[in-house]
């Protein structure tokens, strides 16, 4: 299986940032890691190795990116503005860098997001924000509004709410989304949401995919049995979904 590594001087966030390329062709997958994980958590934990036979054949081309979560939305020593101001450059990492990457590596014309826990959230926001860059978002174990209070699971921007706020978060702004364009471009993606039966986040995933139909948006919901919110079910998840 090809493995490449990549590190470089990020202008957008002003630091280095590295990020993991598995598999030679195919379908190109931009892969958000979990909450404060890492690049190469995905391939420590089994979940890549899980892809191998996708990977081999060149059917996928995985793109394991970082995060800088701990650099924003759980970054609890700056004001929530400056927290989601730190989440828009790291959209513009994404967008004017590691894009780039993945055209200059992959010659297909076929780019999904994908990710698990948090890496949901950023792979369905992303997504739904700029759906003529993506064919298909997979969203597993996901929440998809950060300033809910769901159990364990606070509100991340301790009740700070902006325009930046509102549209970075999918159960927020689809609600309200009248732009024909963008619902048609978002109506062409492939949606596909996962999420354990007993996970605290199974109501939002319902609603949220209940949203999505109610704009129109086409998606496949499937719950999984327990939390699920655990590595040795995203192994099975995963080769299924993306």
């Amino acid at each position: 299986m090809n493995r490449e590594y990549h590190k470089w001087f990020s202008h957008n966030l002003q630091r280095d940032m590295e990020l993991l390329v598995f598999g030679h062709s195919g379908r190109a997958v931009l892969f958000f890691p979990t909450r404060m994980a890492r690049f190469y958590d995905y391939e420590n934990w089994g979940i890549i190795a899980s892809l191998s036979h996708q990977l081999e054949n060149g059917e996928l081309q995985v793109f394991c990116v970082d995060s800088i979560d701990g650099e924003s939305f759980y970054n609890d020593d700056v004001f929530p503005s400056v927290r989601i101001e730190r989440h828009l450059q790291y959209e513009k990492y994404l967008l004017e860098e590691v894009m780039p990457l993945i055209y200059q590596k992959n010659d297909g014309n076929y780019v999904e997001t994908a990710g698990c826990s948090m890496g949901a959230y950023h792979a369905i926001n992303l997504a739904m924000k700029y759906p003529w860059l993506f064919r298909k978002a997979v969203g597993i174990s996901g929440r998809y509004d950060l300033t809910d209070n769901i159990g364990d699971f606070r509100d991340l921007l301790n009740g700070f709410h902006n325009d930046k706020v509102y549209f970075n978060m999918p159960a927020q702004y689809l609600a309200n989304l009248n732009d024909d364009k963008l619902l048609s471009e978002v109506r062409n993606m492939e949606i596909i949401l996962a999420v354990g039966e007993t996970d605290p986040f199974l109501n939002g995933n319902q609603h949220f995919s209940s949203l999505l139909w109610e704009k129109g948006i086409p998606n496949q919901f499937h719950t999984w049995e327990s939390n699920a919110h655990r590595a040795r079910y995203w192994r099975k998840m995963v080769p299924i979904y993306i």
